[in-house]
């Protein structure tokens, strides 16, 4: 897999090309694959540019010294279920029936392994400052009892485990509406236990479920308002009480996933991605070679380039070339000079912050002149995330039988997991703070601190070798408050040593604003996304990405936006690897 992918940082004044992609992130560099795989266009006519010196926007991972092993600071794994990003990864099948021989879509070979989640009878919960074991509910029930915490929860949804608890809520919810019963009630059902609960229903069926579902219950003061018109901490309240929702959003371990965001896009993303028989992948080589295998399929085209350290300013059609429908306007972060380029169609692959970072005053954005795409940009919530890699001398979570997986707790760190160990060196990598929203502030005023974390030698990591990663290094008060957090969660059954060396990233930062995005309630989510696509029926200038998909925080997601994009405004024909009966949403 090679990662050496070549960025130009250069300038060339004058440029005139038919469509340039402004982003080199995962559908960026997707949508320029495409165009040019597939000899829409010749690569000299496509040109990638990014303010970056590094491309994958929020995909990064990274080999810590003495390390043999990726960790992941960005994305980090994906569904079998999201067709794209593992036939681009996998293969497509030779022939039916035998799916095992595959045939690769991409040049670059990568190595697709399974996400471990880890043992269950071993992870750890610790909510309220008590300590369990994540199996602790199905145990409790498998004898007839329910497991006492320190939520005090409804006597009807006493013994659900946050899980089991969110997929009552959204059977309850779905099987009180009649015009669902009507429609939909052989593709939901309740188990022979009171916790188990199946749903059925494909990404089609949703599409069709969430615009219409309607919230019946009598009393509640949402009775018979759409659940698209709800927030979900709103809704998850009205069902389970405001004690209910902390338990939820603890347990949980995303602050995420139960903000007051669009509950009818929450019920499909809750039961589809965070329920229990889930099977996640990654790559072997780092789930970052998704991009740079794009990336290097791309440039394997004569004249193709990827412009990096080059920030878009602005873009006029009021001074283009003759020929060419738009003229851009390039800050070279290098010399700090600007440099302007001609193209036809824009590309802007970008989440809602490098949107808005852009020239809010041209003709495209201008909030007096096109209201509808103001509002449009803004109709998905920006939800902070950060991590925190911290390389240890060896794995001691392995002393409590931890493999792999993670733990999760109501403190700010809210999950760490447990990356991996070299087995030459016995130096381990652990995500120490996978933090989102609400801890955001809570975090931000330590890693503003002005004193770093000081690296330390370890087997096969040298000081020098260490010392590179100083930009990198979270602030020496973080790492301790995440240390005795972690010395909390994990009890005193285990010394936990120090780390020799971190590497913090936070995605709040500029360009990109956030971690991952969620849609706002009351948004008309069918309406929006192919909007995006192409946002002024008279101006050759796409929007795609993950933010405006209905698989955010997913690469899947910024896959299928681009992919639509691609067959509804540029001419381009279904890829013959994607199964005719893919289903990609609005």
């Amino acid at each position: 897999m090679n990662k050496n992918t070549p960025l130009n940082s250069g300038m060339a004044p004058g440029m005139k090309i038919e469509v340039a992609i402004i982003g080199a992130g995962t559908s960026g560099l997707y949508s320029a694959y495409r165009l040019t795989e597939h000899k829409k266009y010749t690569a000299d006519q496509v040109q990638i540019f990014d303010m970056s010196e590094r491309l994958g926007g929020r995909l990064e991972s990274v080999i810590m010294p003495g390390m043999n092993f990726w960790g992941e600071l960005g994305g980090m794994r994906y569904l079998t279920s999201q067709e794209i990003v593992t036939t681009l990864i996998e293969g497509y099948p030779v022939s039916e029936p035998d799916l095992s021989k595959r045939t690769p879509v991409l040049k670059d070979k990568m190595t697709p392994v399974d996400f471990p989640m880890g043992n269950p009878a071993e992870l750890l919960f610790y909510l309220r400052k008590q300590h369990f074991k994540q199996d602790a509910w199905n145990i409790a029930q498998r004898y007839g009892e329910k497991l006492q915490t320190r939520y005090y929860l409804n006597e009807d949804d006493h013994g659900f485990s946050s899980d089991q608890l969110f997929n009552k809520i959204i059977y309850e919810v779905l099987t009180a509406d009649p015009w669902f019963v009507g429609n939909y009630s052989d593709k939901v059902s309740k188990g022979p236990s009171q916790y188990d609960f199946s749903f059925m229903l494909t990404s089609r069926d949703w599409d069709e479920v969430k615009p219409k579902l309607t919230y019946h219950f009598k009393g509640s003061p949402y009775d018979g308002r759409k659940v698209n018109d709800l927030g979900f901490w709103n809704l998850i309240k009205d069902q389970v009480s405001q004690e209910g929702y902390s338990f939820l959003a603890n347990a949980g371990g995303y602050y995420s996933n139960t903000i007051n965001w669009n509950a009818a896009e929450a019920f499909p993303y809750m039961v589809g991605d965070f329920s229990e028989n889930i099977t996640y992948k990654t790559i072997d080589e780092g789930y970052d070679s998704i991009a740079y295998a794009l990336a290097n399929q791309y440039m394997g085209h004569d004249g193709a380039c990827i412009w990096s350290e080059n920030k878009l300013l602005t873009f006029t059609r009021d001074h283009a070339e003759k020929g060419y429908r738009y003229e851009l306007t390039f800050l070279n972060l290098k010399t700090n000079k600007r440099w302007k380029a001609y193209a036809n169609t824009l590309i802007l692959a970008m989440p809602r912050k490098s949107l808005e970072l852009l020239d809010q005053d041209n003709f495209f954005f201008n909030v007096n002149e096109n209201t509808v795409l103001d509002k449009n940009i803004r109709s998905i919530i920006m939800e902070p995330a950060f991590k925190i890699l911290m390389g240890f001398k060896h794995p001691w979570w392995k002393q409590l039988g931890l493999d792999s997986g993670h733990s999760i707790t109501d403190l700010p760190i809210r999950q760490c997991y447990y990356f991996g160990t070299d087995p030459v060196t016995d130096n381990s990598m652990l995500l120490g703070s996978y933090g989102d929203m609400e801890t955001e502030t809570f975090w931000k005023a330590l890693s503003d601190d002005k004193v770093l974390f000081k690296v330390k030698a370890a087997k096969s990591a040298s000081l020098n070798e260490l010392k590179s990663l100083d930009h990198v290094q979270a602030t020496q008060l973080m790492v301790d408050e995440v240390m005795s957090q972690l010395r909390e969660v994990h009890g005193k059954m285990v010394a936990i040593p120090d780390p020799y060396v971190t590497y913090f990233r936070d995605w709040t930062d500029d360009p990109f604003g956030a971690g991952y995005h969620a849609w706002k309630a009351g948004v008309s989510v069918k309406d929006v996304m192919p909007y995006m696509r192409k946002p002024d029926a008279n101006e050759q200038i796409h929007i795609c990405g993950e933010a405006y998909s209905d698989q955010q925080g997913w690469v899947e997601g910024a896959f299928c936006e681009a992919e639509k994009m691609l067959q509804e405004h540029f001419g381009m024909k279904r890829p013959v690897w994607l199964s005719k009966g893919y289903y990609m949403g609005w």
